[in-house]
C-alpha cells in the first residue's frame, strides 16, 4: 500500500511541485492550503508523513505541529522554512519535528529527507510493535501452571512490577529466573526503557567490575576505548543482575554503594555517575548460609531482598508437566516445520518419573530434541532422552526399564499400541500418530507376525498374510 502524504502550504506553486514529485515517486499525496484546514485533515486522516509550511495564514506551521503531535504524536513532520525564519525552525525541531528544508529548495534534498522520515517512522512503528509483543510475551497471564507455588510466585511479581522496588529472585537453575526477571520489566513502567542482563557468574573479578561499571581509556591492559558499563546502558530501565550470590567481597561493596546512592565511577575514572536503574537480581544459592559463613555481605542482602519470590523446582511442580511439555511441543513443531500435535502417555509417564535436575530448562531442550527425531503427530517414549542415557526399554506396561536400541523400542511401542487397540490398524495408526501405509511397513519391516491385523475396506481385522 502507497505512503499518504499531507503538504501543508499556502503557496499553490510549491504545493504544486511537491504534489508532482511525490506522485511521481508512487506516493499517494493531498494538499490544504492554510494551517487550520490542514491541521484538521492531518488529523482526521491516515498519514505517513506531513510537510509543513512554517508561514500559514489562519493557524502557523509551529501552532499546526504542536497541536497535530498532540493528537497524533507518531506522525513524521518535516517542516517548510525561508531563511528568516531559521529560530522558528529549530523551534519546530525542539517540538517534535523530524526535520526542516529551506527555501528555494533542491527536490532531491526534499526527497532524501522525506524519504529519511518515513523510513524513521518505520523503524519507530517496527520498535513500537516490537516492544508490545514483548509486553504481550513477557505477560503474567501467560504463565504456564496451576501449582500453588508458582501460582503465589508470578502473583507477587505482578504486584511488585509496578514499582521501584529491588526484587530477590530465588531457585534452582533452570527454574525461570530470568523469564520473571523480564516479565517484571515488561509489565512495569520501565517496559519502555532498556533491559539489561548480567551474568555475574560467567566473568572473573576484574572483568565483572568493568562491565557492571565501564571502564576509561587506559585503565588497564587493553583498555584502548572508554566502555560503557551496564549500569549505564540500563539507566531508566531495568538490570538483571544473574547468579548475584557468586560475587565478590569487593564488587559487593561497590554494588551496595550504587544501590545506596545510585551513583559511581568508571574503572580508571574520577567522573562521578548518576543513573535510576532498577535491580532485579537472582541466584541459586541459599542467601543467608553465604551470609552466615561471610560470603556475602548482609547490608547489600538487605538491599537487594525488598521483594523477594522463590520459584519451585520442576520436581516440585511435577503436575505442570503435562502443559509444559504441550508449550514447548507446539513451540519446536512450529520452528522445525512439523504437524506434532501431542504426546502419547507412555512418553508423558517418563516426564513425570523423572527428577529434573535441571528443571524447566532441562525439559525444553528434552522436548525440542524429541520433536527434531519425530517423523509422527504424536512424541513416543523412545523420542524421550532424559539425562546422558538412551532411549529407554518400554515394558508392557510402558514403563522405562534401561536403555536398549531405538528399533526395539519402537518394535515393542508398536506391538503394545496394536494389543492395546485390538488389532486395529486405523485405531493403532491413530494412536500413534501416523498413516496405516506407515504402520503397516513397520509391521512388515519388524516381522510381527501373523496374528498382527491388517485393514480391509470394510474396518475388520484380519491376520497380516
Amino acid at each position: 500500500m502507497a505512503k499518504r502524504i499531507l503538504i501543508i502550504d499556502d503557496e499553490e506553486g510549491i504545493r504544486a511541485v511537491l504534489a508532482d514529485l511525490f506522485t511521481d515517486l508512487g506516493y499517494e499525496v493531498e494538499q490544504a492550503s492554510d494551517g487550520r484546514v490542514g491541521l484538521k485533515t492531518a488529523v482526521s486522516g491516515d498519514y505517513d508523513l506531513v510537510l509543513c509550511d512554517l508561514s500559514l495564514p489562519h493557524m502557523d506551521g509551529l501552532a499546526v505541529l504542536r497541536d497535530l503531535k498532540e493528537h497524533k504524536p507518531g506522525i513524521a513532520v518535516v517542516m517548510i522554512t525561508g531563511y528568516a525564519s531559521m529560530q522558528s525552525a529549530i523551534e519546530a525541531m525542539k517540538l517534535g519535528a523530524y526535520d526542516y528544508v529551506t527555501k528555494p529548495f533542491d527536490l532531491n534534498e526534499v526527497q532524501m529527507i522525506a524519504e529519511r522520515a518515513l523510513e524513521h517512522d518505520r523503524i519507530m512503528d517496527e520498535n513500537k510493535y516490537l516492544k508490545n509483543q514483548l509486553k504481550i510475551h513477557h505477560n503474567f497471564e501467560n504463565i504456564i501452571g496451576s501449582n500453588p507455588q508458582i501460582q503465589e510466585a508470578y502473583r507477587l511479581a505482578a504486584q511488585v512490577a509496578e514499582s521501584n522496588a529491588s526484587v530477590l529472585i530465588l531457585g534452582e537453575t533452570g527454574t525461570g529466573k530470568e523469564y520473571l526477571a523480564r516479565a517484571i520489566h515488561y509489565q512495569s513502567p520501565r517496559a519502555g526503557q532498556p533491559f539489561v542482563k548480567v551474568s555475574c557468574v560467567a566473568l572473573p573479578e576484574s572483568l565483572l567490575e568493568s562491565e557492571l561499571f565501564g571502564h576509561e581509556k587506559g585503565a588497564f591492559t587493553n583498555a584502548v576505548a572508554r566502555r560503557i558499563g551496564r549500569f549505564e546502558s540500563a539507566d531508566g530501565g531495568t538490570l538483571f543482575l544473574d547468579e548475584i550470590g557468586d560475587i565478590t567481597q569487593a564488587t559487593q561493596l561497590k554494588l551496595l554503594r550504587v544501590l545506596q546512592e545510585k551513583q559511581f565511577e568508571r574503572v580508571g575514572g574520577s567522573d562521578t555517575i548518576t543513573v535510576d536503574v532498577r535491580i532485579v537480581a537472582a541466584t541459586n544459592k541459599d542467601m543467608k548460609k553465604a551470609i552466615a559463613e561471610g560470603e556475602f555481605r548482609d547490608d547489600l542482602y538487605y538491599r537487594l531482598n525488598v521483594i523477594t519470590i522463590n520459584l519451585p523446582a520442576l520436581r516440585d511442580r511435577k503436575e505442570d508437566i503435562p502443559e509444559l511439555a504441550v508449550h514447548f511441543i507446539r513451540k519446536y513443531s512450529k520452528e522445525n516445520h512439523k504437524e506434532i500435535d501431542g504426546i502419547v502417555p507412555e512418553a508423558l509417564a517418563l516426564l513425570q518419573d523423572y527428577s529434573w535436575p535441571g528443571n524447566i530448562r532441562e525439559l525444553e531442550n528434552c522436548i525440542h530434541r524429541a520433536v527434531v527425531f519425530c517423523n509422527g503427530r504424536r512424541l513416543l517414549p523412545q523420542h524421550i532422552q532424559l539425562g546422558e542415557e538412551t532411549a529407554p526399554e518400554i515394558t508392557e506396561k510402558g514403563v522405562a526399564t534401561g536403555p536398549r536400541s531405538l528399533a526395539d523400542v519402537e518394535r515393542d511401542h508398536i506391538e503394545i499400541t496394536l494389543k492395546e487397540c485390538g488389532w486395529n490398524q486405523t485405531k493403532a495408526a491413530q494412536t500413534l500418530g501416523i498413516d496405516r501405509k506407515t504402520l503397516r511397513n513397520k509391521i512388515r519391516e519388524y516381522g510381527l507376525g501373523t496374528e498382527i491385523a491388517v485393514l480391509d475396506p470394510d474396518d475388520t481385522a484380519k491376520p497380516l498374510r
